[in-house]
């Protein structure tokens, strides 16, 4: 994991619901290794935002949705 995706985890673990952390750190990790070896899809995208938004806190799923958004978008380009 590169510091930007250790960064990002951190931000997002702050951000989930205490009893789901180790379920979203799977999650991540998951598809930061999917990210490294070049497998990581827009399919993998759609997959992972509805699974990680039912993780967090209510009030902080607009806030990571956008920075998802944000982070899906650049993977585009």
């Amino acid at each position: 994991m590169d510091q930007g995706q250790e960064l990002f985890l951190g931000y997002i673990l702050e951000r989930v619901q205490e009893d789901k952390v180790e379920e979203a750190k799977a999650l991540f990790l998951e598809n930061f290794k999917k990210l490294t070896e070049g497998n990581f899809t827009q399919e993998d995208i759609v997959m992972l935002i509805p699974k990680a938004m039912a993780l967090l806190k209510p009030d902080k799923v607009e806030e990571v949705l956008a920075v998802m958004n944000e982070f899906a978008g650049d993977l585009k380009k």
